[in-house]
């Protein structure tokens, strides 16, 4: 067993996981076990791993049904951390790692002699361009815009690339799976980064290959993805009702500018829409699911 686990969590989009694998393997630094959490692919992404899983050059876990990024995430933290092993790397299957994506990981674990709760990449879209949905906060609610210095400040990190002990795991708990999607990564950084410094290492560098360089927005989606947004607000309630007056503030003059933008900019379902915000907020403030832990051995 290597030191370091690269948990990679996929959902019917085979071809590009083939493409995540490959730059895992091809790592400067060779002290990696690729661990696949599949959430019961239907595209094939089994049968095109086989060769993979039959020469033990990754370790497939099918979930047996979809769990959403939140449940993948969870499932693969809490795999790796109980089979022992040091450190814990996570990433979607749109994540292509650069050569010494990990390896600077190391560097910086080493500089910073363990003192950090976790370690998060810079994140390029497909044109070299900052990846908006990546960006990290420092603080709360401010997004980090100055990428120059090796070490960086961070508060809130995405799963695109997150670098962490896995005591960690043992100490600070699990993604919370409930979250389903959205939100899950920003809750589980922020719950490490109140009790621990945390950085941005801009030598760390993926390529996030989403579809588009943009974040999510309500006020333009298409009128098919619009339930899903009830997940998103009642997440987003979650987070920041943990953070006191600050948190308060922030989130209700974001949902004020949010239902501003529908008014304004919204073509159709305006009321649905507004409905998705609202109804999912209202939500959040009773949500109250239960943190769970690896086992130790």
């Amino acid at each position: 067993m290597k030191d370091v686990v690269a948990v990679v969590v996929t959902y019917n989009r085979k071809k590009l996981l083939l493409e995540n694998i490959s730059c895992l393997m091809n790592q400067s630094c060779s002290n990696l076990d690729i661990l696949i959490i599949d959430n019961n692919s239907t595209d094939g992404t089994n049968e095109d791993l086989t060769p993979y899983i039959q020469e033990k050059k990754i370790i497939y876990h099918n979930t047996g049904k979809n769990l959403g990024g939140a449940g993948g995430f969870q499932r693969g933290i809490k795999l790796g951390a109980e089979a022992g092993y040091k450190y814990i790397w996570v990433m979607d299957d749109d994540c292509m790692p650069t050569e010494t994506a990990l390896q600077t990981f190391l560097d910086a674990d080493e500089k910073l002699k363990g003192n950090y709760g976790f370690l998060s990449s810079k994140v390029l879209w497909k044109d070299g361009n900052i990846c908006q949905m990546n960006v990290q906060r420092h603080p709360l609610t401010k997004n980090i815009s100055d990428f120059s210095a090796d070490l960086i400040p961070a508060t809130l990190a995405s799963f695109v690339s997150l670098f962490f002990k896995s005591e960690i795991a043992f100490e600070m708990g699990l993604p919370i799976k409930e979250f389903f999607i959205w939100t899950d990564d920003w809750e589980y950084t922020r719950r490490i980064s109140r009790k621990y410094p945390c950085y941005v290492v801009t030598s760390s560098v993926v390529i996030h290959k989403s579809a588009q360089n943009i974040g999510a927005k309500i006020d333009n989606d298409t009128p098919d993805r619009l339930d899903r947004y009830k997940l998103l607000y009642r997440n987003d309630a979650y987070l920041y009702r943990r953070e006191g007056l600050t948190g308060f503030f922030y989130e209700v003059t974001r949902l004020c500018g949010h239902t501003a933008k529908v008014l304004v900019k919204s073509k159709d379902n305006k009321i649905r829409r507004i409905k998705m915000i609202w109804g999912g907020t209202k939500e959040g403030l009773d949500f109250s699911p239960q943190i769970e832990y690896p086992m130790k051995g």
